[in-house]
């Protein structure tokens, strides 16, 4: 009785609606899993292309410096604060030039300049990258949507090793900085304004 039910139709019905159960069951955890890999290889793909334009805006600071300092006539003080990638021969589309508005595009870099007043611009400011989902750069994470930021500083020789600069240490060449998100927040306010 019990093999005549097995065979029946409903029984073979029951059987394919079980398969057919079991296999987008299957498919559903494979979709999830391969999203899940999908969305990590992206966070990836994004970390690399920043820490790429980071490392060559760092190498074309570098060169920069050295420029300064063999010209004895230069000063590397004056260059604190400007874009770095008016340094560099580039053409990378994530790159929208100065920063507009108050939200800033996922994805892209921009260059926040430093408002002296209400009437005059200067051309100094922070390089501001907006990420495009959740990230780490050198350790910095951002959310999706979220600045962060970097200003050119002068490096010097910290003879004592106290971190701070004394007048009597020299500088030694260029460098992009993070700017602390203290630092940051209110460079954000103040873009908004």
């Amino acid at each position: 009785m019990k093999g005549q039910r097995l065979f029946s139709a409903e029984g073979l019905e029951s059987a394919r609606l079980l398969r057919l159960a079991v296999s987008f069951s299957l498919l559903a955890l494979l979709v999830w899993f391969l999203l899940g890999v999908l969305e990590r290889e992206a966070r990836k793909a994004e970390e690399q292309s920043a820490n790429l334009i980071l490392n060559q805006l760092r190498a074309s600071l570098v060169i920069k410096g050295a420029e300064v300092m063999l010209s004895r006539n230069g000063r590397l003080e004056e260059y604190q604060g400007i874009n770095p990638f008016e340094l560099v021969n580039h053409q990378w589309p994530s790159y929208t030039g100065l920063c507009k508005g108050p939200q800033y595009e996922p994805g892209t870099w921009c260059f926040l300049q430093e408002e002296q007043n209400v009437t005059a611009k200067t051309d100094r400011g922070w390089l501001l990258y907006t990420a495009n989902q959740p990230i780490t750069l050198n350790g910095r994470g951002a959310e999706a949507s979220e600045s962060l930021a970097w200003k050119v500083t002068t490096e010097y020789a910290d003879r004592n090793k106290n971190g701070q600069r004394e007048q009597s240490e020299r500088s030694t060449g260029l460098k992009l900085s993070p700017v602390s998100s203290a630092e940051q927040s209110v460079l954000v306010q103040d873009a908004r304004h």
